[in-house]
């Protein structure tokens, strides 16, 4: 059999290829194509304003002190177990800029393609 998501997407287990960790795109941005510079879609659907300290879960806002789970309504839902918790505080999105007060570090000097270290190929 097969599996096939709400908005189209079908699963396939020998070449599954979306949100691989190498291309980030939502599935709607690989039907359709990105949009332009500086209207990025955070999610694949309408972007939800998340409540400072809270993180978006899929089902609603995780407030991480108190380990509780409400609904977009922020009506209780669930108490959030470790698992949950350490995913979501790690990989979730979350309500509040963090700043890193310093410049990016800089990508690795070594490409994929060898001529591309080339320092006399490049001139």
């Amino acid at each position: 059999g097969s599996y096939q998501f709400s908005d189209g997407l079908v699963f396939s287990e020998d070449n599954w290829q979306y949100c691989d960790g190498y291309d980030r795109r939502f599935e709607s941005e690989i039907k359709h194509g990105l949009n332009a510079p500086g209207e990025e879609k955070l999610t694949d659907g309408p972007t939800m304003q998340i409540p400072p300290k809270f993180y978006n879960v899929g089902d609603g806002f995780y407030d991480p002190e108190n380990r509780i789970v409400f609904d977009y309504q922020m009506r209780f839902l669930r108490n959030a177990n470790v698992a949950e918790h350490e995913w979501t505080t790690k990989y979730g999105r979350k309500g509040w800029d963090e700043f890193t007060n310093g410049q990016p570090i800089p990508c690795n000097p070594e490409l994929s393609d060898p001529r591309l270290n080339d320092k006399e190929w490049i001139k």
